[in-house]
């Protein structure tokens, strides 16, 4: 399920993860990198009321752990007894930035220092030095003199233990250890590891020694040069900060000169252009360069391009200036998107792309959207929020074999298919099976293809293994024309009539009463979307629309015309009309019913038939079942039409259904009562 981290190629140089891999660094905190720790531990520039008092008996004092952190005043508060021998101290402050070393190979400096880039030995006389004092001494001088900030030094070092990492794969080991003085440079690290690492046989020229940083917030790469004194290297590092050291690996790779390429999705734009028309839109809104920046693919229906940028400084300037740019009234949406190299995933490889909508499930999306970030590889896992569903489809292009995993409501299960049928074309697997995480308020969906009625915090790891162990099975999904017409037209009438409308569905459809409550509820949603962070909140706003509607009249079956597959049918006394896909309506409802009628099929979702259903009003709907209006379609190909007369009023018809699958759990959720015949 795992999309290997072998098969993503992503060439950055400045881009954060957040700007990468779409990972916010407030929400899943490095270790180490702590904000505000426990025993004491801070971090950040304090003001006067966070300087509190300690203790009796002890005293506070400020550690920075290297020249950056001076540099950005940013350090970590730790509470020392007064009497603390000087040892003691060090460890304190080590511990503070999680260094693990030997507390004897470094010492204590006081601040302010005669210069950050001043020798180290000459400075050390007014430090607290592990080695050089007793261990029974004590921090010299009077209390009222010590100084209240420190910095965290290195000693020098004759020789040190390094692990140097192979860059390529199915290597016997993960890592060698070689010792390094001050005769060793990059170029003779990289003779005495080959042999190691079973590439004695090519030449030394072929490889470069390559230092990596991972820190925090992004991941920076230096190559160094083959005459670059190691030992040197580590004590700059240690310099620069001391647990910088802990986050910095060596790799030896090849060596080979890299073309810059960076693939950023533009979302947002005006749809229905041409390649060169959206090339002319950006170049105006952004000022695009046209010798490094080109069109690579258009998906013109919903308003989105992809570039290729050929300079690093280029893409970093365009995604930063993009955030801010609004194209005819409507803001962008830029990712930086990795290559996926579909030529090496392993043929049994059939990785999971997963949609989140954090809005969703009381919030909840916004936690499952870390989990699974932890989980998978982070790129195959997307925010609706951010881009809507193209971006990943667009990654996954080519891959031969994927699954799709929706972490959300009905509505949002339905937005990712509408992508799906638009892109599918384009897609290597142009059908993948998808399953459902319901985090809305009906997820009728959910329900009917067992996923259970709503997630309720589940561990996420439990979750892909059900998805890993589900069955496939088909559903139908329908097409939907809404076209506007004159049911009596004459020559010189002029109506102003809506454009016709295609949707897709693969739940129901509702005239009337229930498209009404929907309606209502989704504008009280849009007005006030804070509140709607529950689904019993949500549940509850139903029922209060609906309790507004009871007494209404609508006297439907006067203002509609049914016709089933040219057939006239007559409506009785309704105020409302739904076609039913599933066996699930409303949370659980079964409009249909589950008794047996000579009449009629058993329903299915896979039958190529619609169930249409009448209901007379707020109370029948609550009512499951209580009358069964059967308007069911006869058995065959289905042509349904709802004719409004009058000037200007609507039909819809319903045709073509597809029949993508769908995942369905091999067993229910414990607990779960399974609707509609299951």
């Amino acid at each position: 399920m795992v999309l290997p981290p072998s098969c993503v190629r992503l060439l950055s140089r400045n881009f954060s993860k957040m700007h990468c891999f779409r990972i916010a660094e407030a929400v899943v905190p490095e270790p180490g990198d702590r904000d505000n720790g426990a025993d004491g531990i801070a971090t950040g520039v304090l003001g006067r009321e966070a300087l509190v008092a300690p203790e009796s008996g002890k005293q506070t004092l400020k550690i920075f752990d290297g020249n950056d952190a001076i540099r950005r005043n940013q350090f970590r508060l730790v509470t020392v007894p007064r009497l603390a021998r000087s040892q003691e101290v060090l460890e304190v402050a080590l511990r503070a930035y999680c260094v693990i070393e030997d507390a004897r190979d470094f010492e204590l400096q006081a601040l302010p220092l005669p210069s950050l880039s001043g020798d180290t030995q000459a400075l050390g006389k007014t430090g607290l030095s592990g080695p050089v004092e007793e261990e029974g001494s004590r921090v010299s001088g009077p209390q009222e003199s010590m100084p209240e900030a420190w910095v965290i030094r290195s000693l020098p070092r004759t020789q040190e233990v390094l692990k140097i990492y192979p860059a390529w794969l199915k290597v016997g080991v993960a890592y060698v250890s070689i010792r390094v003085t001050p005769q060793s440079t990059a170029q003779t690290v990289v003779l005495e590891v080959l042999p190691l690492f079973g590439r004695q046989v090519e030449g030394p020229e072929s490889f470069q020694l390559v230092e990596v940083l991972m820190g925090s917030k992004q991941v920076q790469r230096t190559v160094l040069a083959d005459e670059e004194p190691l030992l040197d290297r580590l004590r700059d590092i240690r310099q620069t900060s001391v647990r910088q050291v802990s986050q910095t690996r060596f790799y030896v790779t090849e060596s080979r000169t890299v073309t810059p390429h960076v693939s950023l999705f533009v979302g947002g734009l005006p749809p229905g252009l041409s390649p060169q028309e959206y090339s002319h839109l950006l170049h105006e809104a952004m000022a695009t360069k046209a010798a490094v920046v080109s069109v690579s693919h258009v998906y013109n229906s919903q308003g989105a391009v992809v570039l290729d940028v050929a300079c690093f400084a280029e893409a970093e300037r365009l995604f930063m200036l993009g955030r801010d740019t609004m194209v005819r009234g409507r803001p962008l949406s830029l990712l930086v998107l990795p290559d996926v190299l579909h030529m090496k995933l392993p043929p049994d490889c059939c990785p999971l792309l997963v949609f989140v909508n954090p809005k969703s499930g009381g919030l909840k999306g916004r936690d499952l959207l870390c989990s699974f970030r932890r989980l998978l590889n982070p790129h195959q896992v997307f925010e609706l929020t951010n881009g809507g569903p193209l971006p990943g489809f667009h990654l996954f292009s080519q891959v031969p074999c994927f699954r799709v995993l929706v972490c959300g409501g009905d509505g949002t299960v339905g937005w990712v298919l509408g992508a799906l049928e638009e892109i599918r074309h384009r897609l290597a697997c142009p059908e993948p099976s998808v399953a459902i995480l319901p985090l809305g308020t009906g997820n009728d969906l959910g329900r009917v293809l067992r996923w259970g009625a709503g997630y309720s915090g589940e561990d996420p790891f439990s979750v892909l293994v059900s998805v890993d162990e589900a069955d496939a099975v088909l559903m139908d999904r329908w097409t939907i024309l809404l076209d506007a017409q004159e049911a009596s037209s004459t020559e010189n009438s002029v109506v102003d009539t809506e454009p016709p409308k295609i949707v897709q569905m693969s739940n129901y459809c509702g005239i009337g009463i229930d498209a009404e409550l929907s309606l209502d509820f989704h504008q009280a949603r849009e007005e006030e979307p804070g509140k709607f962070t529950s689904r019993f909140h949500n549940k509850g706003v139903y029922v209060r629309v609906g309790l507004q509607k009871i007494s209404h009249s609508r006297g439907l079956h006067r203002e509609l015309r049914l016709q089933v597959e040219q057939q006239e049918v007559e409506l009785p006394s309704i105020e409302g009309l739904i076609f039913i896909n599933i066996p699930s309506w409303g949370s659980g409802a079964d409009l249909w019913g589950s008794d047996s009628d000579p009449r009629f099929e058993k329903p299915r979702m896979d039958d190529g038939l619609l169930e249409v259903v009448g209901v007379t009003g707020v109370m029948h709907m609550v009512s499951t079942g209580a009358q069964r209006a059967a308007l069911r379609a006869p058995t065959g190909p289905l042509s349904l039409a709802c004719l409004c007369p009058g000037p200007g009023a609507g039909w819809a018809a319903l045709w073509d259904p597809h029949r993508p699958g769908f995942l369905f759990p091999s067993h229910a959720p414990q607990g779960y009562s399974c609707a509609g015949g299951w």
